[in-house]
């Protein structure tokens, strides 16, 4: 009998991946003109409600988002996004809330 292969052969291992998508790591990226830590939660990590500033809405417990903050800011600064926002963030216009009567201009 022939020992198990615990690993597929070929392809790329999971650490090689590009782009860092591994949940928990760490990476820096580029947006307004400053460096920003991103890091992935899984579903698991996510514990809390949290609101996504993209979309203005709320990210429920258990559903895997990033965690993005300005490279050297505080701990406040960190800000929870649904992972879709983030990509989309160059994309997103600023969203204003006005009242039901303000003028639109």
């Amino acid at each position: 009998m022939s020992p198990r292969r615990n690993r597929q052969r070929g392809g790329a291992k999971p650490t090689d991946r590009p782009g860092g998508d591994r949940f928990g790591l760490e990476r820096t990226e580029e947006w307004g003109g400053e460096d920003w830590a991103v890091r992935h939660v899984g579903g698991g990590g996510a514990a809390k409600h949290y609101r996504c500033p993209g979309c203005d809405q709320e990210i429920p417990p258990g559903v895997p988002h990033v965690v993005a903050w300005p490279q050297h800011g505080d701990v406040d600064d960190r800000r929870h996004w649904h992972k879709a926002c983030w990509n989309a963030r160059d994309r997103r216009s600023a969203r204003l809330q006005r009242s039901r009567n303000a003028p639109r201009y």
